[in-house]
């Protein structure tokens, strides 16, 4: 089985190859599998109308070719390691069902062995293609500052401890290190998940693939290219998703002694007769029909069809479930850890309070939904927002003519704050257009990283921006009034935002990144289901991370984290024998997804390699789906235990039949085939609407908690 990552190409590799994607028919595997599956089609409906052997013969001896002649490659190589691997007795079994007459049970065989194959492939070139296009992140050049202060381009590869680096507006940071002058914005979402950029100044460190905002910085490399952050995520990805080999190594030895086993048991079934006295004949038609009934193709089938039935059931209720194996194992989770920005929240800062200062204000949420946005959308299209009715006395929320109310305070501000492409600019002119307000033409605009913005309104001075900045130095008593109030907003989690107009306060708006509104009740699910409160592993701050924890019933918090010590909080569980499932959104979620026992990306706003890296990805974005599939995975999981029970019946009685009477081949192939369909069809029952409909009842209520 080939490993699920090769060793990624440094980070000086260049950045076509690490765009490059496999395409699925690149692969040679699954370039066979689909011949293989091609001409079987064309053989089945020739032999099952009773053509002519002429007709079908060619195909389904085709059809064994394509599909088989890898695994049995492979299955002759490993031989000569003294390993006899499934794959190889599979192809000997079909070939021994062809020679007795089962052309078309052999060929079947060979299919689904082939497709198994293919997707296995795909799976790996997949993995390794996401983690090579996390180098996309870190740029290939960096520009170096030389002694003299002469500037020159190198490739950051080729940075070492101590260079410094000059990072300009809107460039990703080269390397790992601290400012040494300069202050700017930098979105590091991509290592920290916080949702908002981060004021950086002298001293505070900066990480690679970072993006820097309006300011200019001047770098101290801290560390090598290869020690940087992004480096240590794709080698954690990579060792990661290498811990998950001893279970690998469990199944190899199964499958090594099941192999040998079959092997033996035939050729017993075929000597010991001979050596009795029994034909040749009748010696090799009773260890032909031995092979077909201790075929594990019974068993095999008797598995997949309930996981496969829940995996499509879930797909088309946006559970991107990658495999019948990843099915599986998350209905075996007992813990769960969450990330905070994209998972539990939206990911997108919103405007939820406006303060104006004329008054004792109230805070007022933003409408919210699909409606609001697109109701903003519309606004802006038509070009209503920007006809300039937002400076005139006879508009709502008017300014001077006295100070303005909510309306009048967020028009303002989204007036200052409309040419900016700052993360809570955008909120801001949002929330206005959201209210159909009406906005005046800004000129003079400017922005200060770290501080905010200045533009000229309606003939004032209107400057938004960090309270802190805005109000130093000021000790009047609308100074303080304003502190006092985006201290309030502050404390309760928000990022105040201070709307000063001709040097004075006027008011403060708090924008916060919104819960998801089904998180609470997901938190709840995911609780009833492992018995445990579900770890909340975030990038932001304690503060933020703490508020939000308690909204929606999480006690265990851990904020602040970087990607390894995300990692090392999972594996910490798992140490302690929890079978973790962990839920995010972001690059810096990679490796905890990898390494959990069971991996879960956020779709509509997940980046590549967390989708890529995680087992199942939430398409439409519904947290509330989770805790569905995960009590669907476990009704798949007690439809197994049922198949394997009828499967292994059947294949005993069969066996036994067989060694110990005379058992017709046709009845030995009819049993054979008969317990397949059964166990099949019995899995088909996780296909239906209500199957989904009562995992999601299990999901609210476990079938346990109701017993009781």
């Amino acid at each position: 089985m080939p490993s699920t990552l090769t060793k990624s190409a440094p980070p000086s590799a260049g950045i076509a190859d690490a765009r490059r994607r496999t395409r699925v028919l690149a692969l040679p595997e699954a370039r066979w599998a689909l011949a293989a599956l091609l001409l079987f089609l064309a053989g089945l409906p020739l032999d099952l109308l009773g053509a002519p052997a002429w007709t079908w013969g060619p195909l389904f001896a085709a059809t064994y070719l394509t599909g088989g002649w890898e695994p049995a490659w492979q299955g002759l190589r490993a031989l000569r390691s003294r390993t006899l691997d499934v794959d190889l007795l599979m192809v000997v079994a079909a070939l021994g069902a062809a020679a007795i007459g089962q052309v078309l049970d052999g060929a079947l065989l060979i299919v689904i062995f082939a497709t198994s194959g293919a997707l296995e492939a795909i799976a790996t070139a997949r993995t390794e293609d996401s983690v090579r296009g996390l180098l996309d992140l870190a740029p290939t050049i960096a520009t170096r500052v030389l002694d003299d202060d002469a500037e020159e381009s190198v490739p950051t590869a080729h940075l070492v401890v101590g260079d410094v680096i000059v990072i300009r507006p809107g460039e990703r940071i080269g390397a790992d290190g601290r400012v040494l002058t300069g202050a700017s914005e930098v979105d590091q979402a991509t290592i920290t998940g916080e949702p908002l950029p981060v004021a950086k100044e002298t001293g505070d460190e900066v990480f690679a693939g970072t993006l820097n905002g309006t300011g200019v910085l001047r770098v101290a490399v801290g560390r090598d290219a290869s020690d940087s952050v992004i480096a240590r995520i794709v080698r954690m990805v990579e060792e990661a998703s290498e811990t998950k080999a001893p279970t690998q190594l469990f199944i190899e030895k199964i499958e090594q002694r099941y192999s040998l086993g079959m092997v033996a048991a035939t050729l017993a079934v075929f000597l010991v007769p001979l050596a009795f006295g029994a034909e040749l004949t009748a010696s090799l038609l009773r260890a032909m029909t031995f092979m077909i009934v201790a075929s594990p193709c019974a068993v095999v089938l008797a598995t997949m069809p309930p996981l496969l039935s829940a995996l499509a059931n879930a797909g088309r209720h946006g559970v991107l479930v990658k495999s019948a194996v990843v099915m599986e194992r998350l209905g075996q989770v007992d813990a769960v850890a969450l990330d905070k920005t994209g998972t539990l929240t939206e990911g997108t800062p919103r405007v939820t309070a406006v303060r104006p200062l004329s008054g004792p204000g109230r805070t007022t949420r933003a409408p919210e939904g699909a409606a609001a946005r697109a109701s903003a959308t519309a606004d802006h299209e038509r070009g209503a927002v920007r006809e300039g009715a937002g400076a005139s006395d006879e508009s709502r929320g008017t300014f001077p003519s006295g100070r303005p109310d909510e309306d009048g305070l967020l028009a303002l501000a989204a007036a200052a704050e409309y040419p900016s492409e700052h993360p809570l600019a955008r909120a801001v002119v949002l929330a206005a257009h959201a209210r159909g307000l009406r906005l005046a033409p800004a000129e003079d605009f400017g922005s200060a990283p770290g501080i905010g913005v200045t533009a000229t309104v309606g003939g004032h001075e209107v400057r938004v921006g960090a309270p802190a900045r805005l109000l130093h130095g000021a000790d009047d008593a609308l100074s303080a009034r304003a502190a006092g109030v985006a201290a309030e907003l502050e404390a309760g989690g928000h990022t105040a935002v201070l709307v000063v107009v001709d040097g004075a306060p006027v008011g403060v708006l708090g924008i916060e990144d919104r819960l998801r509104p089904d998180a609470a009740a997901t938190v709840a699910a995911l609780t009833g289901l492992t018995g445990a409160a579900p770890t909340l592993l975030t990038g932001d701050n304690p503060r933020a991370a703490a508020r939000l924890a308690a909204a929606v019933g999480i006690t265990d918090v851990r904020a602040g984290l970087l990607p390894q010590d995300k990692v090392a909080a999972v594996r910490d569980q798992e140490r302690a024998g929890r079978k973790v499932m962990v839920i995010g959104d972001g690059v810096n979620d990679a490796p905890a997804l990898a390494a959990a026992h069971t991996g879960v990306a956020m779709g509509r706003a997940g980046s590549d390699l967390a989708l890529e890296t995680a087992d199942a990805v939430i398409v439409r974005d519904e947290l509330a789906t989770v805790p569905t599939v995960v009590a669907l995975s476990r009704r798949a999981r007690g439809l197994v235990v049922q198949n394997l029970a009828i499967a292994g019946t059947f294949i005993t009685v069969l066996v036994l039949w067989d060694l110990l009477g005379s058992l017709p081949l046709p009845l030995g192939v009819l049993g054979h085939e008969g317990s397949t369909v059964l166990v099949g069809l019995n899995g088909l029952r996780l296909l239906r609407e209500s199957a989904w409909r009562r995992a999601a009842t299990d999901a609210v209520t476990p079938p346990a908690v109701r017993a009781g």
